[in-house]
């Protein structure tokens, strides 16, 4: 089996607990030599300093190549890019640019009066800098404000033409949902690369809730086989198993990239990319 490439997401931390779980995740999958790591907004936008501040943190401290999520929601035009010219400065040169969650309670995203209207306007504006590699979100099972999976495809294609580089999909329960997408993306005549969104399962109660807010299809097999795992307390067991062979079968279907949502817990995303044959590089020493 081909060893593929590894991202990994992280979300900014909130207090002092959460911020030494966060250099703890670091510590544990830098090994890895990830091709990059992302670091997420909160929704409506309120993680938009401890984003700054982590994203910060991450590259001047952590070796590794940070790219810092950008959202729309909350902010004016300016504000989002003087944000976007703060990274820069930084040496960060890596977004992924997202219209965001709306906050919480509302009813739905609302631009901003002075604000970006969309993710395309946000990436066209970043793109005109010529500073960014750009990265946006795909879905493979419909977005739930979008009106058909098609829609999904050809707002992405508008993505692509605006200057993004590459799409990290939405997380999904079987391959085959992303070759299906990946398919009919090719077809749309999306030529960049699309990268699949993988999400350990750490807490089936949480992931389940998680994929029903963002319209990922839950296969009935899977829903059983956590009810009888957490049952006999082999949870863990089986969601390094499911995540491993959804991995290997995306891999044997021509995937060479992975994009692993770690929420911050680093063992199960640590025990699948073992399992893949991603291993932390042994250095030998020259012995004269």
């Amino acid at each position: 089996m081909i060893r593929p490439e590894v991202s990994f997401e992280f979300f900014p931390p909130r207090n002092i607990e959460a911020t030494f779980r966060l250099w703890d995740t670091v510590q544990v999958l830098s090994p890895l030599d990830p091709r990059f790591v992302s670091v997420t907004y909160g929704a409506g936008g309120t993680t938009r300093d401890l984003t700054r501040d982590a994203v910060a943190a991450l590259h001047k401290h952590s070796g590794l190549r940070t790219a810092a999520h950008l959202t729309c929601v909350n902010a004016t035009r300016e504000e989002t890019l003087g944000i976007a010219r703060d990274f820069a400065a930084a040496g960060v040169t890596d977004i992924v640019a997202l219209r965001g969650d709306p906050p919480k309670g509302s009813t739905g995203f609302e631009a901003h009066k002075d604000g970006f209207a969309n993710s395309v306007e946000l990436i066209e504006a970043l793109a005109e800098t010529g500073d960014f590699t750009i990265r946006v979100g795909a879905y493979p099972d419909r977005h739930p404000e979008a009106s058909s999976q098609q829609a999904d495809i050809d707002w992405l294609k508008r993505k692509i033409d605006a200057g993004a580089t590459e799409a990290l999909t939405q997380f999904f329960f079987e391959a085959e949902t992303f070759f299906r997408f990946r398919d009919a993306c090719v077809k749309a005549g999306i030529d960049a690369p699309i990268i699949p969104g993988i999400l350990p399962i750490e807490n089936w109660t949480g992931a389940r809730r998680f994929a029903q807010n963002c319209g990922t299809h839950i296969p009935a097999w899977v829903d059983d086989a956590f009810d009888k795992a957490q049952r006999d307390g082999r949870e863990d067991l089986l969601a390094t198993a499911i995540c491993t062979e959804l991995c290997s079968d995306l891999i044997e279907g021509g995937v060479d990239s992975l994009h692993f949502y770690t929420l911050n817990r680093p063992e199960l995303t640590r025990d699948v990319c073992f399992a893949l044959g991603v291993t932390p590089a042994v250095k030998l020493e020259h012995v004269a």
